[in-house]
């Protein structure tokens, strides 16, 4: 396996798409990236199941990654979705977001037409020999009707830039398997909330969090407390931060989310089509689970601010050197 990776790990935020009368609100995507970095966040994913990925047109996929890319200026990576059921729209999405200068892909089975694990091997080993950016997979079996074996996970981690996998199974023994098969060079981030710190507990590096792009400081401090054996602030995190992962998945990401981020005046609530706007009761529910979370938040993102820089942030972004 090629050593010269990316730099990944801690809380990674998949990034939603704020949008306004049906266009892409590019001022409120570029606060909301700001905030992210400003928070402690290590990472950004735009254009990722999260930020409507399918309902974008390319030209909108495009504009997006230069947003994150311009808004982060070298201090954190942006790591693009570049997944679809087809592998000639992946390159094509693939080949935009290295013009665009993203650091990284995120690449998804391809979901729907359920092709066989030889035919995700030679998917994503055509989106790999079509760009130079390294490629984190993305597993997530729950919305692609398809399950990335570890086998396969082995064997596309040979290619020299397939660098990690984001796993959202919620199968906390996969972590110890995959760095049995592969080693620890492999970046193995969560795609799971709920469970991110037992993840980390299991060998994972980071968690690519829906809940990060409303709690970005606490999400970043459960991570960090991890990596300094701070088990009383994980803890602490963890309890916190359990009512709002909940919350964030009553009805189908991103809907709950981006009511969150309206409720706190960051976005507009709009959803394209075929998504729909949160329902009565479980907006109810997801109000009472953030007033309390926000408080935590705010504090902490005092802390953070009042750090120069946030210890998290010490060693800048290394890029990928082919």
């Amino acid at each position: 396996m090629n050593t010269q990776r990316l730099k990944l790990g801690g809380s990674i935020v998949a990034l939603v798409t704020p949008f306004r009368n049906d266009r892409i609100d590019e001022e409120a995507f570029a606060a909301l990236c700001s905030r992210q970095i400003e928070r402690g966040t290590s990472a950004l994913v735009p254009c990722g199941t999260t930020g409507e990925a399918p309902l974008l047109t390319p030209d909108e996929y495009r504009r997006l990654v230069e947003i994150a890319v311009a808004t982060a200026a070298d201090r954190v990576p942006v790591i693009a979705g570049a997944g679809t059921c087809s592998t000639a729209a992946s390159i094509d999405l693939a080949r935009q977001a290295e013009r665009a200068g993203a650091s990284a892909l995120l690449c998804v089975t391809p979901y729907y037409l359920r092709p066989t694990q030889e035919g995700v091997m030679c998917h994503v080993r055509a989106i790999h020999d079509a760009v130079g950016l390294p490629i984190v997979l993305y597993d997530v079996p729950s919305r692609t009707a398809l399950a990335l074996h570890d086998e396969t996970v082995r064997r596309l981690a040979e290619l020299p830039r397939v660098i990690g996998l984001k796993d959202a199974t919620a199968d906390l023994r996969r972590p110890g398997r995959l760095l049995r098969l592969i080693g620890g060079d492999f970046v193995l981030l969560s795609g799971d909330d709920a469970t991110q710190a037992d993840f980390r507990l299991a060998g994972g590096h980071g968690c690519i969090s829906v809940t990060a792009n409303v709690a970005p400081a606490l999400c970043a401090a459960l991570h960090h407390a991890w990596d300094v054996a701070d088990l009383v602030t994980l803890r602490s995190a963890t309890q916190t931060l359990a009512p709002l992962h909940a919350a964030l998945f009553l009805e189908s990401n991103p809907i709950p989310v981006k009511r969150a981020l309206h409720r706190l005046g960051l976005t507009t609530n709009a959803l394209r089509l075929p998504l729909t706007s949160l329902g009565p009761e479980a907006d109810a529910r997801l109000a009472a689970a953030l007033e309390p979370v926000m408080v935590v938040e705010d504090l902490e993102a005092r802390r953070v601010a009042a750090v120069m820089p946030p210890v998290w942030q010490e060693t800048p972004f290394v890029g990928f050197a082919a």
